[in-house]
């Protein structure tokens, strides 16, 4: 086998009680054409002695303050020769072999990105459930963007594309890969996406994980993140996701893409399933109402007709026994 050379950025801060089980399990891969950095924000709790005992395996690193994640991991991607890029955040772990599973997805010069699938596990390391990787939903751009969910740990883009898609958004502080896999899909659309059955990534939940603690501000993102696809794309929609709550302070750049109504009509609907379960029959209605179901497949269809006859007609104490 012909051994792409693989990147790997992992960026660091305050993580001392997982980071070593990260850097080995880069390292333990025995990949034999690997690039690995390590970005520390300056950690204050013993990370750079930890980090620095692997300082011979490792291309590069660094502990010194920054602007924060998306800030450490674009310093990784600015140095990145690798055909093959991906970060690996100080709280998760790789799966034996991930790597060379997927280098040999990567065997056909035309596929531009491979999703893999993780393991979810709880502090200790131990599995408590799965996940199926980043959502693609074929023949249907406008879904892929609008509902926009990506796990990018299991996610590996080759470097030519990531040259095009930019670094990452340093004003962005949770949302930062889905903005970067919308501008994937804004250029690229759903050519050269690769899916395969590897479980490559261990996904930790703990405590003090972005995931756990800090819902409201993914929702914010999100949320600042579409409404400035429909100010690039002059639709008038911003006006509906603009009151679902956005930061202002957040400068992205403009994204134009030919589905943009529809892929944000699927924003609408999802946000409109989100709410709806959430007991806010109010705010479900209205954000169906702005939807035309004309711009939406018929499965997708299916879904916001149910959601407009339950958002009226089902109580919430009724919501969970009704499928």
């Amino acid at each position: 086998m012909d051994y792409p050379k693989i990147t790997i950025i992992t960026p660091s801060f305050n993580q001392a009680q997982f980071i070593e089980q990260t850097i080995d399990s880069v390292l333990s891969q025995n990949y034999p054409n690997l690039e690995y950095y390590v970005f520390d924000g300056g950690s204050t709790d013993g990370s750079a002695d930890i980090i620095n005992k692997f300082e011979k395996h490792l291309t590069y690193w660094e502990s010194k303050p920054d602007k924060g994640q998306s800030d450490a991991i674009n310093k990784g991607l600015r140095m990145a020769t690798g055909e093959i890029v991906n970060w690996l955040n100080s709280d998760d772990f790789y799966e034996p072999d991930a790597l060379t599973f997927v280098a040999e997805a990567f065997d056909n010069p035309t596929t531009n990105v491979v999703c893999g699938k993780s393991k979810i596990v709880d502090e200790a390391g131990r599995v408590v459930s799965y996940s199926n990787g980043t959502d693609i939903y074929p023949e249907n751009l406008s879904k892929t963007i609008g509902w926009a969910r990506i796990d990018q740990p299991e996610t590996f883009f080759r470097k030519r594309v990531v040259d095009k898609m930019g670094l990452l958004t340093t004003t962005l502080n949770f949302v930062m890969d889905k903005d970067w896999w919308v501008r994937y899909l804004a250029i690229f659309g759903l050519e050269g996406i690769k899916e395969i059955d590897d479980k490559l990534v261990n996904f930790r939940l703990h405590d003090s994980s972005k995931t756990n603690n800090h819902q409201k501000q993914f929702e914010i993102e999100t949320n600042t993140l579409f409404h400035s696809l429909c100010l690039a794309n002059n639709l008038n929609e911003a006006k509906q996701i603009a009151a679902l709550g956005i930061d202002n302070s957040i400068d992205l750049d403009d994204i134009v893409f030919d589905s943009s109504q529809s892929a944000i009509h699927y924003y609408l609907l999802k946000k409109a399933d989100e709410t709806y379960y959430q007991q806010n029959d109010s705010l479900a209605r209205k954000l169906l109402s702005q939807i035309n179901p004309k711009l939406l497949k018929a499965k997708d269809v299916r879904l916001y007709e149910k959601l407009l006859f339950r958002s009226q007609f089902i109580p919430g104490w009724l919501r969970n026994t009704v499928k």
